[in-house]
């Protein structure tokens, strides 16, 4: 009795890792549709290109995008100058918030 709950337990979890996977791969294909019509090829390109050595800037910098679209604040496709200068904000943004001490 003991060992079936035990099975039923585990089975349990192991259906909510795989549907947990499943909508992960749904929500990343959709944004791959989504930055598909967002993005011309050298921007997809470069994105790439930061995801192989940023994953988590590219993961954050992916939904920026997409807000980005969907609220209309760039013209679409967004072009590799555009991205571009788009990185060039973001890394601005993140050198003006430093602290000195005294």
């Amino acid at each position: 009795m003991e060992l079936e709950e035990i099975r039923r337990r585990r089975l349990l979890a192991l259906q909510q890792r795989a549907a947990e996977q499943q909508r992960e791969e749904q929500v990343e294909a959709a944004k791959k549709v989504v930055l598909r019509k967002v993005l011309d090829q050298k921007a997809r390109q470069r994105l790439a290109n930061i995801k192989m050595v940023r994953p988590d800037f590219a993961q954050q910098l992916e939904l920026q995008l997409i807000q980005l679209a969907q609220t209309g604040r760039v013209d679409l496709p967004i072009s590799d100058e555009q991205l571009i200068q788009i990185l060039y904000k973001l890394q601005s943004e993140k050198r003006d918030a430093r602290i000195n001490r005294l």
